[in-house]
């Protein structure tokens, strides 16, 4: 089988990593991978900051999610304790850049899955990044300038595996 498809039909969401750090070879692999993903027009115009999972930005940013949606000591954080979280933004004028950075993300998290990685697409903190700390956040995560978050990512080492989701494909697929 051709490997991309196989890695598009491997992949699932992680929600449990080692305490392994990523290699900076694969940090660099998967950053490029975000950085080929096709933008409208060539654009290219989404930013992607990286933390390591010990930053206390994410912290705050778990604090603010849980204080919005009114949860009280959840399990896990939002990235499930991986060692790197990737948050992309883009320029909130251009109409664009949410699809832009969700190709990216994909991209990342396929690159990911094809190097025996874990990852997590994260769009839960959308609510606590664009919400009345919105200033304050892309301040500390140092987004450009009329920047916003679109989605994250998170990579680390497999701790748990899960199977991947399976679908309906007669529901959800229309052929005319």
């Amino acid at each position: 089988m051709n490997k991309v498809i196989e890695t598009i039909r491997e992949r699932s969401s992680t929600r449990g990593y080692t305490a392994q750090p990523l290699t900076e070879e694969e940090l660099d692999i998967l950053l490029h991978a975000g950085l080929q993903a096709p933008t409208a027009a060539n654009r290219q115009e989404i930013h992607f900051t990286v933390l390591p999972g010990s930053h206390p930005i994410l912290l705050e940013l778990e604090e603010e999610k849980n204080r919005l949606r009114e949860i009280i000591s959840p399990p896990h954080n939002f990235y499930y304790e991986a060692p790197v979280v990737v948050i992309i933004s883009a320029d909130s004028a251009y109409p664009w850049g949410s699809l832009d950075a969700g190709i990216a993300v994909e991209n990342m998290a396929l690159a990911a899955e094809s190097l025996g990685l874990g990852n997590l697409i994260i769009g839960c903190i959308r609510d606590a990044m664009q919400g009345e700390k919105r200033d304050y956040f892309s301040g500390a995560l140092r987004f450009p300038s009329s920047y916003e978050y679109k989605i994250a990512i998170a990579f680390g080492h497999k701790a748990v595996t899960k199977e991947p989701h399976t679908y309906d494909a007669a529901a959800q697929i229309t052929r005319l």
